[in-house]
């Protein structure tokens, strides 16, 4: 399943990412490595962005940075 999707306060692992490039290098300097545990914290009013909680740090990400995220339950 893709972060997107990941219900609000549950855990998933990030199983990969299928970002190229810049975006990939973000995405892993950020701190979503395969194996890391995330947790959706809460989302913004609108829906976009949402917090989650990675490696002890809360991170607000918007929709089409996590479509590029994969995670399993």
């Amino acid at each position: 399943m893709l972060l997107t999707n990941l219900p609000q306060k549950s855990n998933g692992k990030i199983t990969g990412l299928t970002a190229k490039g810049k975006q990939r290098r973000r995405l892993l300097d950020l701190g979503l490595i395969p194996g890391t545990t995330v947790v959706a914290k809460r989302k913004s009013p609108s829906g976009d962005p949402i917090a989650y909680l990675i490696r002890g740090t809360v991170l607000a990400l918007r929709k089409e940075e996590t479509d590029l995220v994969k995670v399993s339950l």
